[in-house]
């Protein structure tokens, strides 16, 4: 195979980067089917390099002038004519905002409470400006199901957690995959007979966590997300997340499997989360110190569930009468205690609260000072301090029982009502997004087993990931902060998401994803306060998008026409078709792919 030059090896800038050639190549890995064919990339190679035996001839190859070399972000983007310039190898699992030699350098971070493990976007000037390529014997990942229990190495080529977790039955390696048992650190023998238990311990071994009333779920430190996975037999749908920090590849595996996970941390803001939105909160041996800081965590955790809600803890000082276990376990009993929550189990090596629905406790605690409420008016989690208070539900009477997937998918909830969406409008955007997503697969042409990530980055009501709620997917739903607040009424919905701001990088890893939908959202940021571009966002899409992934554009005509013409710099394919608007007007569609290309 040829090589590609590092830049560290050769000055000035000319010498350092280098010119390519791209040959595309099709080929199979494995014979057979079970894991569905990997496709070999592009391969870049120098033009000097002469062919090595079963290389593509000239005529089958398309000639591409991006370069290899570090390239930053300057105050006014001009794209070249070669195109982007490709980060070299080193850099292909990039993360803009997780930058472990960034965030080191500064300095005012209250590192005992894991501020440095919270996100710390580099100024603009220092950002890198070039495409994270893919590592070395990248292949397209495994289809699900399959990938639930097996992934290729190479596309996560790190040992760290076989080796230190392995005996908990995390993730083993097996020849030129890695090997997911279902295990975790309190659920060895899998988490399959650890959700039966939670079941039998929210309904006094009646029923299971479906019928605890349990839809959506919080995993706190979640690991490789196999909690996550063997909750889905019960449609029971889970955002995971875990810091990148000494297990940092964990939330790579989590995505890699086809599992919804995102970086993120309990530390010193608020989770990018809306209230009141999940049935249930685990900690499963998740390293969190809930004791610390007068609990400020677990007032965290009460803004986030639901009344009726459970806060599932399994951890040593559960179970354990050793060391200062006794202490953590009291000051628990003790902060919990006076935010009412009702210890309803304790087995084995789990407990398990519910917060209560009714708040004359919690006003009766705050009445004696024992228990600080939140002023009804801070509402927003977007990059907010934790707040050591909790939030009380001041019009309990409206509280609304929402009914289970997948009815709840289709019900008006009152998040809807609030944001001034009636039930008429709200049905016909659940049809107009039935008819776009089945519009959207003809235009893919490709098998549905071939998509499993999916982020619709300006989710509004959620219809898009409503519409896809039977295929075999799953959508991680992202509302800009700065629109309009529906977010409460996605996780109204059953779905799942995430606040963000699009003039910041994304806290994944590199190819997280399958497909990415963006409707209207490039002219939202046009003109924005943060002062991102379009080739901003469109970086940050190539970062985050698998090769041969889609990317699903809506927007005005001037954007659309902008974008078809950079596609080709950022190494994507481009079509167009026309679907009609909300307002039965014709509107283009721009299905850009990503080019399955790599350094050799």
């Amino acid at each position: 195979m040829g090589r590609w030059c590092s830049p560290a090896s050769a000055e000035p800038r000319s010498v350092q980067l280098l010119l390519l050639g791209v040959a595309l190549v099709a080929a199979s890995f494995y014979a057979g089917t079970l894991f569905q064919s990997s496709a070999s990339p592009a391969l870049i190679l120098p033009p000097s390099v002469s062919r090595s035996p079963g290389s593509p001839n000239p005529q089958d190859a398309s000639e591409f002038t991006n370069k290899v070399g570090v390239s930053y972000r300057t105050a006014s983007i001009s794209v070249p004519d070669y195109g982007l310039d490709v980060c070299p190898l080193e850099y292909n699992e990039h993360i803009p905002c997780h930058d472990a030699a960034y965030i080191r350098s500064l300095r005012n971070l209250d590192r005992s409470r894991h501020e440095d493990l919270e996100a710390k976007c580099p100024p603009r000037e220092d950002s890198l400006f070039c495409l994270v390529p893919p590592p070395n014997d990248y292949k397209i990942p495994i289809r699900w199901p399959t990938s639930r229990d097996y992934v290729w190495r190479s596309n996560v080529n790190h040992s760290h957690l076989s080796e230190v977790k392995g005996g908990q039955n995390w993730v083993h390696e097996n020849g030129r995959l890695w090997w997911f048992p279902g295990g975790g650190t309190h659920f060895k023998r899998g988490a399959s007979e650890y959700i039966e238990r939670l079941g039998n311990m929210t309904t006094n071994s009646t029923g299971d966590l479906r019928s605890a009333g349990v839809v959506q779920v919080l995993d706190v430190g979640c690991g490789v997300a196999s909690f996550s996975a063997y909750l889905l037999p019960l449609d029971i749908h889970t955002m995971s997340f875990a810091p990148k920090d000494g297990h940092e590849n964990q939330i790579q595996f989590a995505l890699e499997r086809g599992i919804g996970a995102m970086i993120s941390v309990l530390a010193t803001k608020q989770l990018p989360y809306p209230g009141n939105s999940f049935e249930m909160v685990h900690c499963s041996r998740c390293r969190v110190d809930w004791h610390e800081n007068d609990g400020i965590l677990l007032k965290e955790v009460d803004r986030l569930l639901r009344p009726n809600g459970y806060f599932v803890y399994s951890a040593p000082p559960a179970y354990r009468k050793d060391k200062d276990f006794p202490i953590i376990w009291e000051r628990l009993i003790n902060i919990t205690s006076a935010m009412c929550w009702k210890l309803i189990a304790k087995h084995v090596q789990t407990a398990i609260w519910i917060k209560p629905e009714d708040e004359s406790c919690r006003q009766k605690n705050s009445d004696t000072g024992i228990l600080n409420i939140c002023d009804p008016s801070d509402t927003s989690s977007w990059q907010s301090p934790l707040m050591n208070c909790v939030r009380l539900n001041t019009d309990q009477p409206k509280i609304q029982k929402l009914p289970s997937r997948p009815e709840r998918l289709l019900f008006y909830s009152r998040s809807l009502e609030i944001i001034g969406v009636t039930p008429e409008k709200f049905d016909n955007n659940n049809q107009f997004w039935r008819d776009q997503v089945r519009k959207y697969w003809s235009f893919l042409g490709v098998e549905k087993t071939s998509i499993r990530n999916i982020m619709d980055m300006n989710a509004n009501y959620g219809g898009f990931a409503m519409a896809l709620s039977t295929d075999p997917v799953w959508i991680m739903n992202i509302v800009p902060y700065t629109t309009i607040n529906t977010l409460p009424v996605i996780y109204d919905r059953g779905l799942i998401g995430s606040y963000h701001d699009w003039c910041q990088p994304f806290s994944t890893y590199p190819r997280s994803y399958d497909l990415l939908h963006a409707f209207h959202l490039f002219s939202h940021y046009q003109g924005h306060v943060g002062g991102c571009l379009l080739e901003d966002i469109m970086l940050e899409i190539d970062r985050i998008i698998r090769p041969q992934g889609f990317i699903i554009i809506r927007d005005e005509n001037t954007t659309l026409s902008r974008i078809s013409d950079l596609a080709p710099k950022f190494l994507w394919d481009v079509t167009t078709h026309t679907l009609e608007n909300e307002e039965n007007r014709p509107e283009q569609v721009l299905i850009c792919r990503k080019k399955f290309w790599a350094i050799v």
